[in-house]
């Protein structure tokens, strides 16, 4: 199993950018994806969620709403996180990984990547 994140890069305040995470080795249907990020110090934060069976999404409260939109495409095995008005404290490594649901705790995700990197300029 690999998940490859994607998509990272630098912006300005405001700017937008859509991360993918591209699944391979298993059945998207059966999983949850979780795009966590972990900035120079922190913990890791579940930023958002996707149970891919039924569409099922959850946005953690790191992030103001309406600023992150996660989807799926199963045909393409692939989980996008579409991020809007970038702010300086949206920097940080972004990560995905696996779960049997959204709500599993931080342990029970799997398969992390190495992270794409997301850097917002003031």
């Amino acid at each position: 199993v690999q998940l490859q994140a994607s998509g990272g890069g630098s912006v300005q305040t405001g700017g937008s950018l859509r991360l993918s995470c591209r699944v391979s080795g298993v059945t998207l249907d059966d999983y949850a994806i979780g795009w966590w990020r972990r900035a120079p110090g922190t913990e890791r934060v579940l930023v958002s969620c996707i149970n891919a069976g039924d569409g099922e999404t959850y946005y953690g409260g790191s992030v103001e709403p309406g600023r992150l939109t996660i989807s799926s495409d199963n045909a393409k095995n692939t989980i996008y996180l579409q991020m809007t008005d970038l702010k300086p404290e949206d920097t940080a490594t972004y990560y995905c990984a696996r779960a049997g649901g959204c709500h599993f705790p931080l342990t029970d995700f799997d398969s992390w990547g190495p992270g794409t990197q997301v850097t917002v300029s003031s």
